[in-house]
């Protein structure tokens, strides 16, 4: 499928909605773009956390606990060897 964009001032332009939504881009969301042979290529920033998530299991001792205790616990258990 091709279609045209207009480059603006400020190198800028928009991706046809067609095209959009066939590689599920959005608005907001980010891509990387590179050159390979003098063409210009945008693909989808892939979300690698959401890839990842659920591949680890947690140990035991966080097992129940939510993101913010096991964050202050480790934090303070990291400053307290530190500096005590």
């Amino acid at each position: 499928m091709i279609q045209s964009a207009t480059i603006t001032s400020k190198m800028q332009f928009t991706i046809p909605i067609k095209i959009a939504r066939k590689v599920g881009v959005r608005s907001g969301e980010k891509v990387n773009v590179s050159e390979e042979n003098g063409k210009i290529i945008i693909a989808p920033v892939k979300n690698l956390l959401a890839e990842l998530a659920g591949s680890l299991s947690l140990p035991n001792r966080w097992k129940g606990k939510d993101i913010d205790s096991i964050v202050r616990e480790s934090k303070r258990k990291h400053f307290k060897s530190k500096y005590v």
